[in-house]
């Protein structure tokens, strides 16, 4: 990560274009689960220590700092794509809803949005896409862990109404074990059928 991971929003609240929300998704590769999107705003005064992309941090360490940054965050809010949402939409656009809804939930209006990889419009408000944006800023790490986290959870309780895919494990990623189950059980309910790996995709 860069030396400084907060200087894009010191850079911008600096311009008074303050406060600075950081907003990314997890599930987007999924063929299973919703994919999940959260906004967060961070307060420069109660720092979270750790931040970087969600998938170099191990699942304690993800969570550990995503408590850290629920308790000290000025806002977080996240928002869920259902799979039927994401199999209709598309990936991108579905990606695109979520973190549009993500900022919308915000109890705080950002004055900007820093989002990972690519610009998102219809934030209502300006925005800048960051490469490796999860890596280069701390408000767009916050939001890899929080939605990662939260999907996660999602996950892992599917798996108690949907047994034997072991969504638990690997989260609905295309696995070996997973296309597995799937040649064995079919699809489930929130499987995303437009997924070549689903086994009924082809009828989509």
């Amino acid at each position: 990560m860069l030396k400084d991971v907060h200087l894009y929003e010191s850079v911008l609240t600096t311009a008074g274009l303050g406060p600075v929300a950081g907003v990314d998704e997890a599930g987007r590769g999924a063929c299973a689960g919703p994919l999940v999107a959260a906004a967060v705003i961070l307060n420069p005064a109660r720092p979270v220590e750790g931040l970087d992309d969600s998938k170099a941090l191990t699942p304690k360490r993800r969570t550990e700092i995503c408590r850290s940054i629920l308790e000290s965050a000025t806002a977080v809010a996240w928002a869920r794509v259902e799979p039927a949402d994401c199999d209709a939409l598309g990936m991108h656009e579905a990606d695109l809803q979520g973190l549009r809804r993500a900022v919308a939930r915000l109890q705080i209006r950002p004055g900007f949005v820093l989002t990972d990889g690519f610009p998102v419009s219809g934030l209502g408000t300006p925005g800048l896409g960051i490469w490796k944006g999860d890596k280069v800023a701390a408000c767009i790490s916050a939001a890899s862990i929080v939605a990662k986290v939260q999907r996660d959870a999602i996950m892992v309780g599917y798996e108690q109404e949907y047994p034997g895919y072991g969504l638990a494990v690997h989260k609905g990623y295309c696995t070996a074990a997973h296309k597995k189950a799937l040649k064995l059980l079919g699809p489930s309910p929130v499987h995303r059928l437009s997924y070549s790996c689903v086994p009924d995709a082809a009828k989509v």
